[in-house]
């Protein structure tokens, strides 16, 4: 018998920001909050800490979602290399996986590809899209390009033959990717508000990260073009769910 309720893990490659986990109950609450749908259970597994799902809860979930970090996907840190472990195991069940910003470098590493420093720097504000004519943009009827939220110094560089890459910016020429019908990868975070990253923004633009004339650069940019977020929510859960023709 199948189960009564279909199930989902996020896969939680950050720590949560008190500003998050005070306003949406941390990250597993922003993706929830865009993804999840009636009947459905919800869990998050913290990564960083090298909290994972085992073999056997791995079989209970129909889907997982991989999120951003502020580490390198193409690090090898002791959670890393376990986390690059568990997600080919998924691939290899055809395991539904959807990586966000650092969840799409790492799930390109984990299929073949490559994912190194971006060679045009930080792209942080909103991003044009724009999407190459797939079969599965389609049949959802989407448009030519859209605008995303973005904040990022890493991409994917390349993948293996058998992916296809599914939009490009000008800035990054991999915005989106999906392998088989099991895995997809995108590079903006469709997950954030305007305050999320606005927030985030103000946490990092301390010198150390990146200084404040860019924090004021990316802020116009926010201010400038408003994100597509009710066609990227339909995108992802209509790819979580398995309801991609």
């Amino acid at each position: 018998m199948g189960r009564a309720h279909k199930k989902f893990a996020v896969l939680l490659c950050a720590e949560d920001s008190d500003y998050v986990r005070k306003l949406y109950g941390g990250y597993l609450g922003v993706f929830a909050g865009m993804l999840k749908e009636e009947g459905e259970i919800w869990d998050a597994f913290a990564a960083t800490k090298g909290d994972l799902p085992s073999d056997e809860e791995i079989l209970g979930y129909d889907g997982f979602v991989i999120t951003g970090s502020c580490s390198d996907a193409f690090g090898n840190d002791l959670w890393i290399r376990r986390l690059l472990i568990l997600l080919r195991k998924l691939i290899a069940m055809k395991k539904k996986v959807l990586g966000i910003c650092f969840g799409h470098q790492i799930l390109a590493r984990a299929i073949g590809g490559k994912v190194g420093r971006a060679s045009g720097g930080w792209d942080i504000g909103t991003t044009e899209v724009h999407l190459y004519p797939s079969r599965i943009f389609a049949s959802m009827n989407m448009p030519s390009s859209l605008n995303i939220f973005e904040i990022h110094h890493d991409e994917v560089l390349e993948l293996p033959p058998r992916a296809e890459v599914l939009a490009w910016s000008e800035q990054t020429g991999i915005e989106m990717f999906r392998y088989g019908n099991h895995i997809m990868g995108i590079q903006g975070h469709p997950e954030y508000t305007k305050d999320i990253l606005s927030n985030l923004i103000d946490r990092l633009s301390n010198g150390l990260v990146f200084d404040v004339s860019m924090a004021s650069e990316a802020r116009a940019k926010i201010e400038a073009k408003v994100p597509d977020r009710e066609i990227l929510r339909k995108l992802c859960t209509t790819f979580l769910k398995g309801r991609l023709l």
